[in-house]
């Protein structure tokens, strides 16, 4: 009887094992499965963004559109900078009207007004949020980077145009302003210059990355 209930015992001693090992295999699994579902999740969710203008994310546009409508539409524009970054951000015009479906090219100004060179990279959107979908970009500085010496000024071009397919969105009548509004952060700090004092003038250059 001994012998055969040190069997039984050692038996039930094995089962447990290897049960214990199936669950800390399966929970490993499905700990591997979640820290890749959350990798994947980034690069899915901003390609729904970009296919859904959700949260007023605009489109990329390779060519104007085909059609010009009669109907216009106003276009604001917004800027902001971090205070770290040490620039002077803003449009060079406040609003515009526009026909739909028409390409215009908008320009915005920074300068850097810090005794260092600074490069910033900035992000965007538009309200309301759910006209991302229709806010078409062909040309814009957009999640590039952009180095400013002292004192630099440079003009940062977007050039967009609004789908006409806008008309047809139910959820958008009524609407008759869209906000493009962008905000620049410092991406790095560049080696600190020798001088503290500002150029007296300094060469405006334009930059136009896509």
């Amino acid at each position: 009887m001994d012998n055969n209930s040190n069997t039984t015992k050692m038996a039930v001693r094995a089962s447990n094992q290897r049960s214990n090992l199936k669950v800390a295999l399966a929970s490993g699994a499905l700990a591997l499965s979640m820290i890749g579902a959350a990798y994947a999740a980034v690069p899915l969710y901003r390609l729904f963004c970009q296919i859904t203008g959700y949260g007023g994310t605009t489109q990329v546009a390779e060519q104007e559109a085909d059609t010009v409508l009669s109907k216009t539409i106003n276009v604001r524009f917004d800027a902001n900078s971090s205070r770290k970054l040490g620039w002077s951000f803003k449009p060079m015009e406040r609003q515009i009207t526009i026909k739909i479906g028409e390409t215009y090219l908008a320009k915005y100004k920074a300068q850097n007004l810090s005794t260092i060179s600074k490069t910033g990279t900035s992000t965007f959107n538009v309200t309301p949020l759910s006209a991302g979908q229709y806010f078409n970009k062909i040309q814009c500085f957009c999640f590039t980077k952009q180095t400013l010496k002292p004192g630099e000024t440079v003009e940062m071009p977007v050039s967009f145009y609004i789908d006409p397919a806008i008309v047809d969105d139910k959820d958008l009548d009524g609407v008759s302003t869209i906000t493009l509004s962008y905000t620049f952060f410092p991406l790095k700090t560049e080696e600190k210059i020798k001088t503290t004092e500002l150029p007296a003038s300094s060469k405006n250059r334009k930059t136009g990355n896509i």
